[in-house]
């Protein structure tokens, strides 16, 4: 037995062995789900798993042991494995690799095992155990708590749930919180935190005279109102969601589709939207709202992460783009609603969280059937009505285009007839890209041109073509190449633009001595201009003369082509063509023989109907289109089963077969799902969207208060807002964490009772004042002793900027504007524009954010980059951040506005000036000493300069 077995074999029987636990007693019979299941799970199944089998065996079940004899139920002395894990003279075992070795009693356990007949029961299976399971706190429902009054709180203290939560942490900790911040610094800190602006004078000036018990909520109220509301709390569910608009990889092309999404969002949130319903149109918008934009639009979600689009012909790397196309949904939608790292378990089960592969592989066949792309996106009447005007319009083209094609198929049967004829006119060999030569009787030029009359893959275009090298050869002994530009040669010709690759694709390109590039005709024409006449005989020209295989090559050369000479540039003369070359194909024949076999009264005829098909388009291309939104394609073929776990997450090593279901770990939960293999697409997805939107899901509800809470504190009550597992934080007020959850959702799930609830907190309102004493104990301010001041985001600065000084263009909505100059050839451009005109001059909501594209101001504070998910955003201090907004022309003209707004507003009073800037950037008067300096300064420099230096303080930027 032992010498038939193969050295693989070897390996993986031995893994087995270490199943044995330590100091049992012969006596009693060995328990595999007690004794040896745990051994496997210590020892053997990191490596022997479904997702990772080393050796190809996995060791979850009994299956992959019976299989080949890995060992002999009742015989030990014939099983393989015992040689693996155990040493009859002393060195290490071969088996297990990694960790200790197995001490004698538990090899000796693992040999009564198989002695007994090694029983594996059917219903035990064997997993590395993760480190957290089913009793993760995230995990448990959420807990019922109202807090109690609190007897050494104040009386302000004890009145909102919320105070009673952080009084309590603090006591525990021997706190106290601050005092009530001032009116000035509250209006300022709530209008920038539910609008993203600074508050105006006016608005300032009516709360500090409103003396009025309610004064505070009606500003609330009044905020919460505001359509800017949606623009700043869109701006963070934007980042949660990855919304970007390029599709990053290599080539990162802008998607200009992309915006509805954006703005519905804004409206969503505006609308204060149950979430809940959010999170299913999401998921599910296109299946629960097909035919109202207004929902349908939600799953454009799906979609609106990276997105490689370079393709592959090899279908083992196709496969595995697709996979991992999938994957970017899978880890998007965990992390946004959930706070799980799914994605992790794409391999193999989750090493931290209890998320088995399985898991993973059930939300890849739900997601299985959306494909990245765009679609109309309108209601049903919009689309009756629409096909009502187009399809009449439709027929009669397609009426049109059946005539025209008649007409040619006639013509073509007409040439086909000739056709014995013809070929024998047709006597040298067809085009080559790799080089095509034309001598003639000797010509005296002094201009030559390429003409190309038809493309070698599309003979239709006679426009576009590529060259590498054109010759022009001399009557002389010996003869020269007389276009080479080194002997003074000029080529000119219509090229493709590169912007970002200026003269990568120009004429000189073709007369420069090398075939490495080519000259990219789009006119059609290649001239080359000699310096002196000369008399020539010879001409060669080619597009892929050095390719090993230039059929595979992109760029298309002349299929049919003349070339004509002038001495003068006026008067040409035609010195050879392509016209007695032998077709390149059948097609190449076709196009040729309906060509010459073409009579006045065919072209009268096909003009005549091309005229008529023309007028027929126009008045197609008159009806306004139905939208069209890249929100994603469903695509039925992709979602049919079955589907399986890839094995270490290859698509290429498939597992067992899985369904579409609801995560193991929370299989408890009344929403739980498992779908049958055969479930339609937006079944699936439906069943997911219901399931993370349930009341009954302890995540969902969970994840979103936090995030609430961190937006409105800078950190949330678990700091890691979009991990919620072992390796996210814990909460530092767990039960405040599950009362604001349970407000939620008692408050139908809509968030603005939420903002009331917190924002109406004496844990909000106090003052944000440094303590040395509490920051010794928490220096972070983690427990709210303080409530902490926090920087600008990279689009407030930049919209308080503009509000400031009397620029913002408060137009919501719509396609984007562009703060970079883009380019595109194979792959995109973006470069920082240095000058901001009036059309940028909206809410840094509406920019067009690309993938990896640099946006000066914003970028150096600290925008993401929209490649990932952001659940928190970085606050950098950086000298580049001074540097930019000190001598960036968008700081420089926007001091300038603010200078003569405060001209305008308060004429040539000095000190009036002063108290307005102070106002529109700081809300607040300035003080004696301030006055003075600035006036000092205005005197000494300009206004428009002392605004500049307003426009680059701290205090600008920072709300306390």
């Amino acid at each position: 037995m032992r010498e038939r077995m193969s050295g693989k074999l070897f390996s993986q029987l031995t893994l087995i062995l270490l199943i044995v636990p330590a100091n049992v007693q012969a006596d009693k019979p060995v328990n595999f789900e007690t004794e040896v299941a745990p051994l496997l799970e210590k020892h053997c199944i990191r490596c022997h798993s479904p997702g990772n089998p080393k050796g190809e065996l996995s060791l979850e079940s009994a299956e992959h042991l019976i299989q080949n004899n890995y060992l002999s139920a009742g015989d030990p002395d014939s099983s393989y494995l015992l040689d693996q894990i155990s040493s009859s003279d002393g060195t290490r075992p071969a088996m297990p690799k990694e960790g200790e070795p197995l001490t004698k009693d538990e090899v000796d356990i693992f040999r009564r095992w198989i002695l007994e007949g090694a029983k594996w029961p059917e219903d035990v299976l064997v997993r590395e155990k993760s480190k957290a399971d089913g009793s993760w706190w995230s995990l448990q429902p959420l807990s019922l708590i109202t807090p109690s009054m609190h007897e050494q709180a104040p009386e302000d203290w004890n009145t909102n749930p919320i105070d009673r939560f952080i009084f309590a942490k603090l006591k525990e900790n021997k706190l106290s919180p601050n005092p009530p911040a001032t009116r000035r610094e509250l209006i300022r800190r709530a209008t920038f935190d539910l609008t993203g602006l600074p508050p105006t004078p006016e608005e300032v000036d009516h709360f500090l005279k409103d003396d009025s018990p309610e004064a505070y909520r009606k500003i609330l109220d009044r905020l919460l109102a505001s359509p800017h509301y949606g623009e700043r709390w869109g701006r963070h569910w934007l980042d949660v969601v990855r919304f970007g608009e390029s599709n990053g990889f290599e080539r990162n092309v802008l998607i200009n589709d992309l915006w509805p999404f954006r703005d519905y969002v804004i409206q969503s949130i505006n609308e204060d939207k149950p979430f809940d319903q959010f999170i299913r149109e999401h998921l599910a918008g296109d299946v629960i709202g097909m035919g109202n934009p207004e929902s349908e639009i939600g799953s454009a979600f799906l979609v609106a992460g990276p997105y490689d689009d370079v393709g592959n012909q090899d279908a083992d790397q196709a496969a595995q783009i697709r996979a991992n196309t999938i994957d970017e949904m899978i880890r998007s939608s965990a992390e946004a609603f959930l706070g799980l790292t799914v994605g992790c378990a794409r391999c193999h089960d989750h090493k931290f969280d209890p998320i088995l592969q399985r898991d993973y592989y059930s939300w890849y066949a739900t997601f299985s059937g959306v494909r990245h792309g765009r679609r109309v996106v309108a209601t049903d009447q919009e689309k009756q009505e629409h096909q009502a005007k187009v399809q009449p319009l439709q027929q009669q083209r397609d009426r049109l285009t059946q005539q025209l094609a008649e007409l040619n198929k006639n013509i073509l049967q007409q040439g086909l007839t000739k056709l014995a004829e013809y070929d024998k006119k047709w006597t040298r060999e067809p085009v080559s890209r790799l080089g095509c030569e034309e001598t003639f009787e000797p010509v005296s030029v002094k201009f030559v041109r390429l003409i190309s009359e038809g493309q070698d893959s599309n003979f239709r275009n006679r426009n576009s073509f590529g060259i590498d090298e054109f010759e022009i050869w001399s009557k002389e002994s010996p003869s020269r190449n007389v276009a080479l530009a080194s002997q003074g040669a000029k080529a000119s010709g219509a090229s493709r633009h590169i912007e970002d690759f200026p003269g990568a694709y120009g004429p000189q390109i073709a007369i420069d001595g090398k075939t490495g590039e080519r000259f990219l005709a789009t006119g059609g024409t290649l001239t080359i201009e000699l310096p002196q006449p000369t008399t020539i005989q010879r001409i060669f020209f080619s597009s892929a003369r050095d390719e090993p295989n230039p059929a595979q090559r992109k760029f298309a050369f002349v299929g049919e082509y003349r070339i004509e000479s002038s001495l003068d540039g006026k008067e040409w003369t035609v010195i050879a063509n392509s016209e007695d070359r032998k077709p390149l194909n059948s097609q190449h024949r076709d196009h040729r023989l309906r060509t010459l076999e073409e009579t006045p009264e065919h072209r009268q005829k096909v003009a005549e109907l091309k005229r008529e098909l023309a007028k027929v388009n126009q008045q197609l291309a008159a009806i306004p289109p139905l939208p069209v939104v890249w929100v994603g394609q469903r695509v039925a073929s992709d979602a049919k089963g079955p589907f399986h776990i890839f094995l270490g997450g290859s698509p290429q090593r498939p597992g067992e077969e899985v369904v579409p279901a609801s995560l193991a770990v929370l299989s408890k939960s009344e929403a739980k799902y498992e779908l049958k293999p055969e479930a339609p697409e937006s079944e699936r997805r439906e069943s997911l969207a219901n399931w993370i939107a349930d009341n009954q899901n302890p995540l969902t509800s969970r994840v979103l208060a936090n995030r609430i809470w961190h937006y409105h504190f800078g950190t949330g009550i678990v700091d890691t807002p979009s991990d919620f597992g072992y390796m996210g934080s814990q909460p530092t007020h767990p039960k405040l964490l599950d009362w604001l959850a349970n407000q939620l959702i008692e408050n139908n799930w809509q968030i603005k009772s939420i903002h009331r609830q917190i924002m109406l907190s004496q844990t909000y309102q106090q003052s944000s004042n440094y303590r040395k004493d509490a920051a010794r104990v928490d220096g972070d301010a983690r427990l709210l002793w303080r409530f902490p001041p926090r920087r600008l985001s990279a689009e407030e600065i930049r919209d308080t900027i503009l509000q400031v000084s009397g620029k913002l263009n408060k137009k919501m909505g719509g396609p984007g504007f562009r703060l970079y100059h883009f380019m595109q050839d194979n792959v995109c451009t973006y470069a920082p524009l240095d000058k901001h005109g009036p059309e940028t001059y909206r809410r840094a909501v509406y920019h067009q954010n690309a993938r990896a594209s640099v946006v000066d101001l914003m970028t150096e504070f600290d925008q993401p980059d929209c490649a990932f998910s952001i659940s928190k955003r970085a606050e950098t201090t950086t000298p580049l951040q001074a540097l930019t907004m000190l001598n960036h022309s968008f700081t420089m003209d926007m001091s300038k506005a603010l200078a003569e707004r405060v001209i305008n507003e308060t004429g040539e009073n000095l000190d009036q000036q002063i108290k307005l800037i102070f106002s529109l950037c700081y809300n607040r008067s300035p003080s004696a000493e301030e006055v003075a300096a600035s006036k000092e300064m205005i005197q000494q420099t300009s206004l428009a300069k002392y605004c500049r230096v307003i426009l680059n303080t701290s205090e600008m930027i920072y709300v306390n």
